[in-house]
C-alpha cells in the first residue's frame, strides 16, 4: 500500500485535530519518515539537458560516479 502524500496527510490531520505550528510540525515530521522519502521522495534531477552542479568547498565533499554498462569483452589486443 502507498503512502499518503504531505498534501493529503495534512488534509486528514486537520480534519481531526488542531495545535500551534502542527503544519511546519507536521511537514518536518513527513519529510523526514523514512518510508515516505522512499516511495515519495524526488529521485533525483530530470534526464535531459546539461544539470548544474555546484562546486564542492571541501574534498571529497561530492563524489560522481559514471555507470558504465554493456561493454563486450575485447580481445587479446585490449
Amino acid at each position: 500500500m502507498g503512502h499518503m502524500s504531505e498534501d493529503r496527510t495534512k488534509e486528514r490531520v486537520a480534519s481531526t485535530t488542531w495545535w500551534p505550528k502542527w503544519e511546519q510540525e507536521l511537514s518536518e515530521y513527513i519529510n523526514n519518515c523514512e518510508r515516505f522519502q522512499k516511495e515519495n521522495g524526488k529521485h533525483g534531477k530530470k534526464y535531459g539537458l546539461f544539470q548544474h552542479i555546484e562546486e564542492p568547498k571541501h574534498p571529497w565533499e561530492t563524489i560522481n560516479m559514471d555507470w558504465v554498462t554493456g561493454v563486450v569483452p575485447g580481445g587479446k589486443e585490449n
